[in-house]
């Protein structure tokens, strides 16, 4: 299968395969005017099995989201045919309104503009905590 390059935009890449669906629908690329393109199960040297995702056009990402879904993302900035700039993600500390708060008890339920706030409790096993009610985070089948 071919897949054109990406002149002037971002690639990411090294996504756990099966995942990319997940950076789709997180990043809201579905409201994007540009070309978006989802490479899901490709060869990789160094996971076995990989998704890519080219977007055809340079936008703002949030890097913590997608070092959430996976702290093993590349993103890769291409301008005029060239790698410009590569950041890899990592875990974040931090993580707002990206999960949401279930206890039904916590602020965050009666308080609604209030933004969820949750904080890594355990990175090993990748758990987030309610800054305010300190209930587990759920994560959407991320893991």
């Amino acid at each position: 299968m071919n897949i054109d390059g990406v002149s002037n935009g971002i690639v990411l890449d090294h996504i756990k395969a099966g995942k990319s669906m997940i950076v789709y629908d997180y990043l809201k690329l579905s409201k994007l005017d540009c070309c978006v393109a989802l490479i899901q199960n490709c060869q990789s040297k160094k996971f076995g099995r990989k998704d890519i995702v080219k977007i055809d056009e340079l936008i703002d990402l949030d890097l913590d989201v997608l070092g959430y879904i996976d702290p093993n993302i590349t993103v890769n900035y291409v301008k005029d045919n060239k790698l410009f700039e590569k950041k890899h993600v990592a875990l974040p500390e931090t993580l707002t309104n990206v999960i949401k708060c279930k206890n039904p008890r916590c602020i965050t339920s009666t308080e609604q503009e209030l933004p969820h706030i949750f904080k890594l409790a355990d990175r090993e096993n990748r758990v987030y905590r309610c800054a305010y009610c300190d209930a587990v985070g759920h994560t959407k089948g991320i893991k």
